[in-house]
This record gives C-alpha cells, sequence and structure tokens, in this order.
C-alpha cells in the first residue's frame, strides 16, 4: 500500500511524514485503511512498537489529520 503511494524508503516516510503518508494511502484504498496504519507509521517514525502509543498521542494525530482535511 505505501509503495502505490509513493512511499518506497524511509527516507520517503520521513519526509512526508506520517500523516501525509497515510492520507496518500487512504486516498488510493478509498478510505478502506485502518487508523492502526497511522499509528504504525507514527511510531515507527520514532522507532517504537505502535501499541506503545498513549492515548495522548493517538488523540494528537486525529486532530492534526481531521485538520489537514
Amino acid at each position: 500500500m505505501l509503495a502505490e503511494a509513493g512511499v518506497t524508503t524511509l527516507a520517503d516516510l520521513q519526509q512526508l511524514g506520517a500523516i501525509r503518508a497515510y492520507r496518500r494511502v487512504r486516498q488510493l484504498q478509498r478510505g478502506k485503511v485502518s487508523l492502526n496504519l497511522l499509528w504504525a507509521l507514527a511510531a515507527g517514525l520514532q522507532d517504537r512498537d505502535w501499541r506503545s502509543l498513549s492515548r495522548e498521542e493517538k488523540d494528537s494525530l486525529r486532530r492534526e489529520l481531521r485538520a489537514m482535511g
């Protein structure tokens, strides 16, 4: 899914950021993508397991996602 969205390297993901990469994938998949992908991308950029994200971190990501439209 990431490759289809043009995210093929870690550098691509770092440049885009988790939210923009997630939005690209979601657009290509016509919205059929879980927020777990966003959690995984955000946590992965921090070299963390997505399950370690706190509720506050997830809420912040949701707000940023909504703010981007």
